[in-house]
């Protein structure tokens, strides 16, 4: 009887002490050793990386590293995590490039350990090498422009012509419109204006605002002394049941490779149409001041938004997140290559890197140095290609869904506009 006490005791402090170590809330804060993180061509790039728990410097587990590059080289290993001392990872890169260190806690049996909403314990993040020498890996085809034109004047051809449907708002202060706009390609622009209640005319702003890839309804968004227009990227429903958007048979659209080898075949090609007309839209409101016509949004929106910012030189502000195709040739000069369609002669013509080109308006860039979905070297490439006012922050540890509460690091690139030529 004393024996099975004995053991009763040991095992209840066994699990106290195992409901102890693994209560709190694990995660991962990564950095270099220089204020932003980046170097020279063969310069030591030093990471620590440390494991916390509640915010405090833990130990008693195992950590796994990876790091690749931009270079082709990948380097691995294991440490135990010490609450003493962070990890330290050297490494370098001899070319211009980024580097990508992921480092993930792991149990005894090699298995990633759950964190704060059952998700990996783990930092993903880098450093870059010389990023404002970064050009994009294939050039831009040479009619890029004359395409352009060409799709432009097509879409002229269809007459701007739209229905306005008011829907119930969340905001009182507000009115949402369910909105419909004949384009080009068969489908209409379709999406959600919200406009301040009783707006005098030329008294608002217009915001042109796109969405994510997937296929989905358009969401209404309000901001004060603007209306918003935010479409879905297809031209379908807006507000359906989850039935009606896993029927319309758009899995994995864009990346069909015979579609893509013609920019005419692309499915990208009616999707740029749609955000041109969206933009048309916006101004033909008598409530927009003829001012200010902004253009935002994030990863695939934040292609969109680049694209309307290119092709409409009406534009006044560009704000993107993480964006979506990037320097889509990168990977033929041996660059990581992120999540995106294979590289096709058609797909050039919508690369957010030669668009960007043609941007004249500010544009700020929000982006994640673990972010391989939609690579840094790529949207270093499209900040590289930007002629006018530029702001490019790559935020590390942010990913292309995960952006840190409280970033300790920041590579901040800036510039002003160019001056005009002087005309002789």
């Amino acid at each position: 009887m004393c024996i099975a006490s004995a053991n009763q005791i040991l095992l209840g402090i066994l699990s106290l002490s195992i409901a102890t170590t693994w209560a709190g809330e694990l995660t991962l804060a990564g950095r270099t050793d220089r204020e932003a993180a980046l170097y020279q061509p063969g310069e030591p790039m030093v990471f620590q990386v440390q494991l916390l728990e509640d915010g405090k410097p833990a130990g008693d587990r195992k950590l796994r590293w990876t790091r690749t590059g931009d270079d082709g080289k990948t380097e691995k290993g294991d440490a135990a995590a010490s609450a003493a001392e962070p990890l330290v990872i050297t490494t370098s890169m001899d070319k211009p490039g980024f580097v990508r260190l992921q480092v993930e806690a792991v149990d005894e049996a090699g298995k990633p350990i759950l964190g704060d909403k059952q998700l990996p314990v783990r930092f993903d993040g880098g450093a870059g090498v010389e990023p404002e020498k970064l050009v994009q890996g294939v050039p831009e085809p040479a009619d890029f422009d004359a395409f352009w034109k060409a799709q432009i004047g097509r879409l002229k051809e269809v007459p701007l012509k739209f229905t306005m449907t008011e829907v119930p708002s969340a905001d009182p202060a507000y009115v949402t419109y369910d909105v419909k706009i004949d384009c080009v390609g068969g489908r209409p622009v379709s999406g959600y204006l919200t406009k301040p209640k009783d707006a005098a005319a030329k008294s608002l702003r217009a915001n042109g605002a796109y969405m994510g890839y997937g296929v989905a309804s358009a969401k209404p968004y309000t901001a004060p002394g603007t209306m918003m227009l935010c479409i879905n990227a297809h031209g379908i429903e807006n507000g359906r049941e989850p039935e009606y958007y896993k029927g319309l048979g758009l899995e994995k659209y864009g990346f069909k490779n015979e579609e893509n080898a013609k920019p005419e075949t692309s499915y990208f090609n009616g999707m740029i149409l749609r955000v041109l007309r969206s933009l048309e839209f916006l101004k033909a409101q008598p409530e927009w001041n003829g001012k200010d016509l902004i253009v935002s949004g994030g990863s695939q929106g934040g292609f969109q938004a680049l694209s309307g910012a290119a092709l409409d030189q009406d534009v006044t502000k560009c704000m993107v997140n993480v964006p979506w195709m990037c320097d889509l040739g990168g990977v033929n000069v041996g660059r990581l290559r992120g999540w995106r369609p294979d590289y096709a002669d058609g797909l050039g013509y919508y690369d957010s890197v030669n668009m960007g080109s043609r941007i004249a308006c500010p544009v700020t860039i929000t982006a994640g140095l673990g972010d391989y979905v939609c690579p840094p070297s790529g949207v270093a490439v499209l900040y590289n290609n930007l002629k006018g006012a530029k702001q490019l922050d790559l935020v590390q540890g942010m990913t292309h869904q995960y952006s840190p509460p409280k970033p300790q690091q920041k590579i901040v690139l800036k510039a002003e506009a160019a001056p005009a030529a002087v005309q002789h």
